[in-house]
């Protein structure tokens, strides 16, 4: 089934109200871009849906292999580039993993954080179809 998003942008800023029909959450633009910062920016969310991943993938294999962890904080920052050929963009990512875990057992876990459902997805082809008006 596909993953559909519906967002009602309101007059004040730039603020949506962003909803998968069950959640929503609040988007705007910063102040510096004539928004009213409200909520989390586009780029913001992106990263964050990234990070999300990751740390719940970290979450979901160390449950699988009863491997005890404390809380997984992570920090994500991006850079974006204009190069003559579009946009480059890079991202760093740091991940901390609380609990009383070997090396061998938090390397595993920073592996599988990498190739979380949201990074493949980021790193594969996209096609995104042109915009037509919604009736």
């Amino acid at each position: 089934m596909a993953t559909v998003i519906k967002i009602k942008n309101l007059i004040e800023g730039y603020q949506s109200i962003i909803t998968n029909g069950t959640h929503s959450i609040v988007g705007d633009e910063p102040i510096k871009s004539k928004g009213t910062d409200l909520g989390l920016a586009p780029s913001e969310l992106v990263l964050s849906g990234l990070a999300m991943c990751k740390v719940a993938t970290i979450r979901y294999i160390a449950r699988m292999k009863n491997w005890e962890i404390g809380e997984v904080n992570a920090e994500l920052s991006q850079e974006v580039k204009r190069e003559p050929n579009g946009l480059k963009t890079n991202i760093k990512v740091a991940i901390h993993i609380e609990g009383d875990i070997t090396q061998e057992q938090r390397d595993e876990l920073l592996k599988q954080a990498n190739a979380c459902y949201i990074h493949r997805q980021i790193m594969g082809e996209w096609n995104i179809e042109h915009a037509t008006e919604l009736k």
